[in-house]
């Protein structure tokens, strides 16, 4: 699965519709990880890496609202509507986006694990 995710854009879509990306990916699947600072670790979506180009809102632009805490530099989009993560500018390199691994159409996160954490808990940007 994870070449035909590297020949072109992919659709990612929140759980009601509303919301809906075309996303290049930077490596298929093979960049996807989990986060366990306080928030992604309570959030546990899976996120795959798009660079800063590689994300497109195709429909509900309007819809998604953004979170942010901390150093206000990662910028987490979601459907406000169902709640679901669609993407986010990431904080450890503001040039690319953790898209949510599982609003990509055919994609199951269970079999893609193990999945990887990375440490956001001990975050340079927290020193």
């Amino acid at each position: 699965m994870v070449e035909t995710l590297t020949d072109g854009p992919v659709k990612v879509t929140c759980h009601c519709g509303a919301c809906e990306l075309r996303v290049t990916l930077s490596d298929g699947l093979n960049t996807a990880r989990r986060c366990d600072c306080s928030f992604c670790r309570r959030r546990g979506a899976a996120a795959v890496t798009a660079p800063k180009d590689g994300v497109e809102v195709v429909k509900g632009a309007e819809t998604m609202t953004l979170y942010q805490f901390g150093t206000n530099t990662a910028q987490h989009y979601f459907c406000s509507v169902c709640g679901i993560y669609m993407y986010h500018r990431r904080r450890s390199n503001p040039n690319e986006f953790g898209v949510n691994m599982g609003g990509i159409e055919g994609v199951n996160p269970a079999e893609h694990e193990p999945i990887a954490w990375s440490d956001g808990v001990n975050h340079p940007s927290d020193r």
